[in-house]
């Protein structure tokens, strides 16, 4: 989906290819399309900062200033890996899979 595999690539963590190079499908269905992944990316943080106070406080024991500042680089060095998945959960809302993909003429 993505034209390149490194999300850490900052520069590049938005490119994504004109067409699937298996089914054809058009990844741009309309302009703005993606601006409803950023719905998903809030739920995505969300849990991701959940699960980080949960690790850090409650099982590890640390104090809230640490688990506050553990929340906050997870949410930073997961930010791309974050962006990637709440594009590919907001085009498979809308998208689905076709089991004769093979069949579909590529454009």
């Amino acid at each position: 989906m993505y034209v390149d595999k490194n999300p850490y690539n900052l520069g590049n963590v938005y490119k994504m290819h004109e067409h699937c190079s298996h089914c054809g499908l058009r990844y741009k269905i309309e302009p703005s399309f993606f601006y409803g992944a950023m719905y998903v990316s809030y739920g995505l943080g969300v849990a991701l900062s959940v699960a980080a106070f949960v690790i850090s406080y409650v099982f590890i024991g640390a104090s809230l200033k640490t688990s506050f500042i553990t929340i906050i680089a997870t949410l930073v060095i997961l930010m791309p890996i974050d962006m990637r998945i709440s594009r590919n959960i907001w085009i498979n809302f809308f998208v689905s899979y076709r089991k004769d993909w093979k069949d579909i003429p590529k454009p």
